[in-house]
């Protein structure tokens, strides 16, 4: 049976995982940098790809022993190599092929944010296609459709903040924490949004947008800023709102950014023809809200839902393993001259 080796390292997890050929995860080891970051709120690219060449082989090696094989048990080799820090991708994406050279095996390169979906196959049934496939992370929010002959086309996307940076300003604002998925929605489950009207994304041209909700939750939190003496000035500052104040409006926010997404989505559902599965992954797929919001969607639309566990909804490398496999199993190849890219392509194949 093909064994796939993993490696993603395209923000600031540092993953490896072994990956058989029935998407049954061997092994998935994955090295947060949340800590480097947390004192910045936000990912420093030069900390991150750092971190990155400290921990790739070690995680790598780990990966393997927890896999119980060896790197020469390798069949080929899936990398992570589009989009995301340019720094911190080329830690991974060398690192690739290096041992694709050195072993003799095949190198796939695998688009990060296409990877998210497949992580709903992992130690699970294959993905049902065609399909549509909405990726919610920190740094992408994008709906696919997924045909049978392995592409994927963009049918919308956001026009500013993805959700996922949407909640992590808001966990900076609503003093929370980092990262701020899982920090707000611990806060927003002690407060009551009842009340509180925050905007909900609509943007002209459809899609999403999040970045209005994140100004008015500011606005709410400090009052109207007024110009004095040519600066900003608010009416109080953030360490001053009560903590039963934050968790209300840290309740107000994830129902507005929950409802921003399940609008884009309907609308791109309503463009995407006949599909037979509606499929998520990303980050912000773990928070329990979303998931209930698209079982929602799922049922209006007559269609299976498909979504990864809590574990594989944040990056690792067993999705990127996965969309490997998909790939491997079509015959698509890298080579030695496969570059890491910064930016998102949003028509691509699978």
């Amino acid at each position: 049976m093909t064994l796939m080796l993993g490696i993603e390292s395209s923000c600031d997890e540092t993953a490896a995982a072994v990956v058989d050929g029935d998407r049954c995860v061997r092994s998935s080891i994955v090295a947060s940098q949340h800590d480097l970051h947390e004192v910045y709120a936000g990912v420093v690219p030069e900390v991150a790809s750092r971190a990155h060449l400290e921990c790739i082989s070690p995680v790598i090696r780990q990966a393997c022993r927890d896999a119980g094989v060896a790197l020469q048990d390798i069949d080929a080799i899936a990398v992570g190599n589009a989009p995301g820090l340019i720094g911190s991708l080329l830690v991974g994406t060398s690192a690739a092929k290096a041992l694709a050279w050195s072993l003799g095996v095949p190198l796939i390169g695998v688009h990060h944010v296409l990877a998210h979906l497949h992580a709903a196959a992992l130690d699970a049934p294959p993905l049902p296609l065609p399909a549509v496939g909405l990726v919610a992370s920190g740094g992408h929010t994008h709906v696919y459709r997924l045909d049978d002959d392995g592409t994927a086309n963009a049918l919308t996307w956001t026009i500013d903040d993805a959700i996922g940076e949407a909640f992590d300003k808001a966990g900076t604002m609503l003093r929370a924490g980092y990262p701020g998925g899982p920090a707000v929605e611990a806060l927003a489950a002690t407060g009551d949004g009842t009340g509180i009207d925050l905007p909900i994304g609509r943007p002209k041209a459809g899609g999403f947008s999040f970045s209005g909700l994140k100004t008015a939750l500011l606005y709410a939190l400090r009052g109207q800023p007024r110009r004095v003496d040519g600066t900003t000035v608010f009416p109080r500052e953030l360490d001053d709102v009560p903590s039963e104040v934050r968790a209300n409006h840290a309740a107000a926010f994830q129902s507005a950014a929950v409802a921003g997404l399940e609008r884009g989505l309907r609308a791109a559902l309503n463009d995407a023809g006949e599909f037979g599965a509606l499929i998520a992954g990303g980050g912000v797929i773990a928070n329990t809200a979303v998931r209930s919001m698209l079982e929602r969607v799922a049922s209006d639309a007559q269609v299976p839902l498909r979504l990864p566990t809590r574990a594989y909804c944040v990056d690792n490398a067993a999705m990127i393993a996965g969309a490997g496999l998909a790939q491997f199993e079509r015959g698509h190849h890298a080579d030695l001259h496969l570059q890491a890219l910064a930016r998102l392509t949003l028509g691509v194949s699978s």
